[in-house]
């Protein structure tokens, strides 16, 4: 290609190599499509403008140019404001063959378009409509993909739709209490990448590149349905409020791998972070082998199928005795999820049903289906209340029925705790004489004042002939159970009676006994004295 600026009116397509000494200039949606010289460079050399490049690159990519992956040779593209990649692929709604875009990166030139807006607005809620906000006011002003906040919204429910004609909004979540009317803010982040104008997007993937955000943009928005979006080896630096966000369905078995998710709040401390990682509203999500460092949150997890192994998120920082909040947020009560071999430090697992438009008990599944194995949880400097596992109710009734705790190792540094578990009841209680098939077994527990077993062994011992042993189960149960199940109690040594005479009777077990049903008593037909090992549950197994 000569020098010179050209105008380019219509698609054009090159089959062979080409060089451009000029420049040319698209006109509207016209493709430029280099099938010998796919990759970056070639279409800066074309077009003369990073972002421009990129865009017909990228229409290029998914105008089937016969070639799945776009090459950003390690070029770095400055984006001066958020890169609408629907627009770029105005004749495309949806897309469904695999794509790669790959080996570069991107950051925002500081500008009014990274600004986030923010609108509150009144409207109406019924958890008949669960996903729906009603008779919004000045609905016009509010895009897709904003965070909606307000009384009774759990975290991370976004705007998926509006129907401007009908003053509605699509919700990707429940509202947990928001029933009636109230005002909601709506604040609408800017990402680097925004996949939003699409109906639909599958199987893309980033690969090797870094979205570098410097505190002045997010990273990603993804389209709200799609099918095993895909990031692996990228990195998410410094993102300014979210690195990655699925405001629909378009999380449905996406994959993070080997990735690293840098916070811009390295230096706050924990109460004073805003920052999350991502979110997934959709099921069958997998996150694998990678590091995030010192956001707010690390995830919040709204589907089911979910497998998060090998990662190190840290969340904590320098402050004594210091503030620490939940890495990953499950919000359904029954997610069929592994956590499994994960460094967990300086955070918990906090498990609630905020996303549910009736929180408490009713045809729903309770709590259950979650299994914690094989991990390392390490605090530095907590409160002594602090808690690695945490279960959050939002409504009454509810109670736990499959939940496993094994082979994990609890850690304290500068300072004990006194629970690695615990029952947050500012909203609910759980009901603890429904509770089935919970394992704590395996762990290890160091800096930790009362390990939680489940069954726990221990031993209850009388220096005086009695015919009725009370025995306390406190502090050993998870979550302060009940004593509900005696599986088995045999003595240690030789039962003697008032006369010193050995005992060989079998006693009988009178479970959940007490005001707080901690404890149960060991019945013999005859006073005895001498010791018993036990073998206690808080659970029924089956």
């Amino acid at each position: 290609m000569p020098e010179g600026r050209f105008r380019l009116a219509s698609d054009v397509t090159f089959r062979s190599h080409v060089r451009f000494n000029g420049t040319v200039e698209p006109v509207g949606a016209a493709k430029l499509i280099l099938q010998r010289d796919f990759r970056f460079g070639a279409y800066l050399d074309a077009l003369g403008n990073e972002e421009l490049a990129f865009t017909k690159a990228f229409q290029a990519l998914l105008s089937f140019s016969d070639h799945d992956g776009l090459d950003l040779e390690g070029r770095r593209i400055g984006l001066s404001k958020p890169f609408d990649m629907a627009a770029a692929v105005p004749d495309r709604d949806s897309f469904a063959t695999r794509r790669v875009i790959r080996n570069g990166q991107f950051q925002p030139i500081e500008g009014p378009g990274w600004t986030p807006t923010s609108l509150t607005a009144q409207a109406s809620y019924s958890a008949a409509t669960p996903l729906r906000l009603d008779d919004v006011a000045n609905i016009a002003a509010i895009a897709p993909g904003s965070l909606v906040t307000g009384n009774g919204v759990g975290r991370e429910v976004y705007v998926k739709s509006v129907d401007v004609a009908n003053r509605r909004i699509t919700l990707s979540q429940p509202l947990f209490d928001a029933e009636g009317v109230q005002p909601f803010t709506f604040t609408r982040f800017r990402y680097l990448i925004d996949f939003s104008g699409f109906g639909d997007l599958s199987q893309f993937t980033f690969d090797d590149v870094e979205f570098q955000c410097n505190g002045v943009a997010s990273g990603i928005l993804l389209p709200p349905a799609g099918l095993t979006f895909h990031l692996r080896d990228c990195f998410v630096t410094r993102p300014r409020d979210r690195g990655l966000t699925s405001h629909g369905g378009g999380c449905q078995g996406m994959m993070i791998d080997r990735c690293q998710f840098l916070s811009n709040e390295q230096g706050l401390p924990v109460e004073q972070r805003r920052t999350l990682c991502f979110n997934a509203n959709a099921n069958d999500v997998k996150i694998r082998d990678s590091r995030i460092v010192l956001f707010e949150h690390f995830c919040v997890l709204a589907g089911t199928g979910n497998l998060v192994a090998n990662n190190h998120w840290f969340h904590g920082d320098s402050v004594s005795d210091g503030v620490r909040k939940g890495g990953i947020i499950l919000t359904r009560p029954n997610p069929a999820s592994l956590i499994v071999g994960n460094y967990i430090d300086n955070n918990f697992i906090e498990w609630s049903n905020e996303h549910d438009e009736s929180p408490a008990l009713g045809q729903q599944f309770s709590f259950g289906g979650l299994t914690v194995s094989g991990n390392i949880f390490i605090c530095t400097d907590a409160a002594r209340w602090f808690n690695w596992i945490v279960v959050k109710p939002r409504g009454p009734g509810h109670f736990i029925h499959g939940l496993h705790v094994t082979g994990n190792v609890f850690r304290t540094f500068n300072g004990n705790i006194d629970r690695v578990e615990h029952v947050d009841t500012g909203f609910a209680d759980l009901d603890y004489g429904r509770m089935r098939d919970i394992t704590f077994t395996g762990n290890a527990f160091h800096g930790v004042n009362q390990p939680a077993r489940n069954p726990v062994s221990l031993t209850h011992a009388e220096a005086t002939p009695e015919r009725i042993w009370v025995v306390d189960t406190a502090p050993h149960l998870p979550f302060g159970g009940r004593a509900r199940v005696v599986e088995a109690a045999v003595p240690v040594g030789r039962l003697a009676d008032g006369a010193g005479q050995s005992v060989y009777e079998q006693p009988w077990i009178d479970p959940e006994h007490g005001g707080d049903k901690r404890r149960f008593r060991i019945v013999f037909d005859t006073p005895v004295s001498g010791e018993m090992r036990c073998s206690v549950r808080m659970d029924r197994p089956v």
